[in-house]
């Protein structure tokens, strides 16, 4: 779990997250949010996946 908390890049979906619900909360509902939530939720996969291979790729080292 540490693994996913100290990465600058969970950090950063994390803030885009905060960034996403503020705007669907605030923000017209069309299809900039549709888009919005899909990038979103494409950067947190795809920042999932580098911080587990990342950890994998630790692991073997050892």
């Amino acid at each position: 779990m540490r693994k996913f908390i100290f990465n600058s890049a969970m950090i950063g979906v994390v803030a885009g997250g905060w960034h996403t619900v503020q705007a669907t909360r605030n923000g017209p509902r069309d299809w900039r949010l549709i888009m919005l939530w899909l990038g979103w939720a494409l950067s947190a996969a795809v920042t999932i996946g580098n911080v587990i291979e990342d950890a994998n790729k630790r692991q073997i080292e050892k």
